[in-house]
């Protein structure tokens, strides 16, 4: 437990008239704050609920204004009735009965500081004092002699090793109990007219009272008007400082809202809120859009101003608002956000400005509110219209394929970090073709429904990303209703069904074998059967034409995709076994100039060197890396065993290996 000890016995005649009808601490500060004011409501903010206060001049008019605050406080009042005889030494042990067995936030009632100052006082591990490296030591106030990272003098009349200092102290019970035990001696022996650090000068080596440097901050006692002035443009300073910081959360909890309360104490906060682009591309798909985390921001007590930020770099915005101070979590120093931290501190540097990080919350609650979040993407009705949402985010949506739930947590999990920007895969593909080879089967539709179903299950139990299920042919439209209905209630987002016909034959062979295109009329119905049987809108229907790979031309191409768009087609999907992208362009160019909306999807595994760019420019809206995972996957398996078989035992293997332990990390506990 922890008690403030506010010392408020003090004549303060050098204030002259400001304290002819009230004490010193009542003196304004601000149009809004007086000095008493301005630390209860710092210690009340910081959840410290008893204040012990020595009175002395005109204690009734201050135990007055102590209970007009309001606060949620706890405060005793002592009086020392030799105010006018006595130094605050007195004062202290006349308030020893308050103070037992408890740590002691200790200040003088006319001192003035900054919030970043309070708070490093009250976080400080051990006991500490307030002092400054960086100004220069004052001809009559207190300085603090340091020897070996400890405060061992504290007076006036100190010079020699010193810093300048100032009345602002957390004690440990130990270390407090040493302090007060010398000041119940002092004043045992009538010695009350002197400073209490005189008592504490005695003991000091028996205690461990670091400097906590406040440097340039403000931390200033008030003695005179002139003081007074000096401290009230330094306020003003403070409160038109701008300060910075961002959210992608969607879910504002406890964790949030105090560090949101020690920006807006460092001074007029702006919020930049992450697009809903960047927020999915960061973390996951948000669960609240950023109109509505924007206006939740823009509804926070205290909040100046509320921006977008499209981008998890913050550059763009720092060099436009050129705010005084950036705040963060201290959770980024290391990891994947390292680089935008740097980023973030050589912006700053090249106008002045300062990054504040606080120490990240990692409260078992606050991770559970997350699991709860992520648990919500997971379930069917939410998972299933992410990918029609993603589409109208991005424009371009990328997936890659998953057969297990361990490549679903691979495809789900993969971060890269370039350019000041977040890359990961929007979705995941259920490929017949990677499902059949896990299993040890061919590609020719000879794992049934039932059976992919469980590898969706599996998939879908440990992942949230939207997922894209390869129909193959449909089967026939009576099975491809049931298919629909089956996929939709799962919660997948698309299915793809190919247009041909007849026992299965991978479309990389082309023309090398036996492979029969269904006709433009079947297939239509098809689709249709399709469209009619699903429940939701969320649930699309992509129709993948195989007239490039059994090299029936443009026109057929054309033809066909105009009309699986009319019979209900929500996305076209056209393929290319060449390396050549040029009949995969020319279809998309074509596409496009008769049909600007319908999605249109490749999977660039022949034609592999174009970028994710380039499709996009071209009209391409979701590219599909079908087979990438089971093809690296299987080479380095056998690898691993050609090297065991070879050696005689695994050790050499290792370098081709996981360690088991990031297996387990990759692989989520509930």
């Amino acid at each position: 437990m922890m008690k403030a000890l506010i010392l408020n016995s003090g004549l303060g005649h050098r204030m002259g008239v400001l304290t002819s009808e009230h004490p010193k601490c009542m003196t304004e500060i601000s149009a809004t704050e007086t000095i008493l004011s301005r630390q209860l409501h710092l210690l009340a903010d910081a959840g410290i609920e008893e204040v012990v206060m020595t009175t002395g001049y005109f204690h009734e008019v201050l135990e007055r204004y102590c209970e007009s605050l309001a606060l949620p406080l706890h405060i005793t009042f002592v009086e020392n009735t030799l105010y006018d005889k006595t130094n605050y030494i007195y004062s202290i042990w006349c308030a020893r009965k308050e103070l037992q067995d408890c740590d002691v936030l200790l200040m003088h009632g006319d001192l003035v500081f900054q919030n970043t100052v309070f708070d490093a006082v009250v976080e400080a591990p051990g006991s500490c004092m307030t002092v400054s490296s960086t100004l220069p030591l004052p001809e009559k106030d207190f300085k603090a002699v340091l020897d070996g990272g400890f405060v061992r003098k504290v007076g006036i009349e100190f010079f020699d090793n010193a810093v300048a200092a100032q009345p602002l102290y957390k004690l440990t019970k130990d270390d407090w109990k040493l302090w007060l035990d010398k000041i119940g001696e002092f004043c045992a022996a009538g010695n009350t007219g002197v400073y209490a650090e005189n008592a504490l000068n005695q003991i000091s080596a028996a205690c461990s009272i670091r400097p906590l440097d406040f440097k340039d901050d403000l931390c200033s006692e008030i003695d005179n008007p002139q003081d007074l002035e000096v401290v009230y443009k330094r306020l003003q300073e403070v409160e038109n400082r701008s300060v910075y910081m961002c959210f992608s959360t969607d879910i504002i909890h406890s964790g949030h809202v105090a560090i949101i309360r020690k920006a807006q104490r460092l001074g007029r906060l702006t919020i930049g809120v992450l697009s809903d682009e960047a927020t999915a591309s960061y973390k996951r798909f948000p669960i609240i859009p950023f109109q509505e985390r924007k206006t939740l921001m823009a509804s926070l007590g205290g909040v100046y101003k509320v921006v977008e930020q499209k981008t998890l770099s913050y550059k763009d915005n720092l060099l436009a608002l050129k705010p005084d101070i950036v705040v963060h979590g201290d959770d980024w120093r290391e990891g994947f956000q390292k680089p935008i931290r740097q980023e973030v501190l050589d912006v700053l540097a090249t106008y002045g400005g300062k990054l504040v990080e606080f120490p990240y919350s990692r409260d078992a609650r606050l991770a559970e509110l997350e699991k709860l979040s992520r648990a919500q993407l997971a379930m069917p009705d939410l998972r299933r219209g992410r990918l029609r949402k993603l589409l109208e985010m991005k424009g371009l949506v990328t997936a890659i394929e998953a057969h297990s739930g361990i490549t679903g947590l691979i495809a789900e999990n993969t971060t890269v970090l370039q350019d000041g920007k977040t890359y990961q895969f929007d979705a995941m593909w259920l490929s017949s073709l990677c499902d059949s080879t896990a299993k040890g089967k061919p590609d020719i539709e000879l794992v049934d429904m039932t059976s992919r179903f469980r590898t969706v299950d599996d998939i879908m139990e440990v992942t949230t990303k939207p997922i894209i299920f390869d129909g193959d042919t449909g089967g026939l439209a009576e099975h491809f209703v049931y298919t629909v209905r089956s996929l939709e209630r799962m919660g997948v987002s698309m299915v793809i069904i190919e247009d041909k016909v007849g026992l299965k034959k991978n479309s990389l062979f082309g023309t090398d074998v036996p492979q029969t295109q269904d006709s433009i009329e079947n297939f239509c119905a098809k689709i249709s059967a399709g469209k009619k049987a699903q429940k939701t809108h969320d649930f699309m229907i992509c129709a993948r034409i195989e007239s490039l790979i059994l090299e029936r031309g443009l026109d057929d191409a054309l033809q066909r995709a105009r009309a699986y768009v009319a019979a209900g087609a929500d996305a076209i999907m056209i393929h290319s076994r060449k390396a050549d992208p040029a009949e995969i362009f020319a279809f998309a160019e074509a596409f496009r100039a008769q049909d600007q909306t319908t999605p249109l999807v490749v999977v660039p595994t022949a034609f592999n060197s174009v970028t994710e760019d380039e499709f996009k420019r071209r009209g391409v809206n979701v590219v599909i890396y079908a087979n990438q995972l089971t093809r690296s996957g299987f080479p380095a398996m056998q690898k691993a065993a050609e090297s065991i078989l070879a050696n005689h035992r695994a050790k050499e293997a290792d370098a081709l290996c996981m360690p088991i332990k990031d297996i387990i990390n990759l692989i989520p506990e509930e």
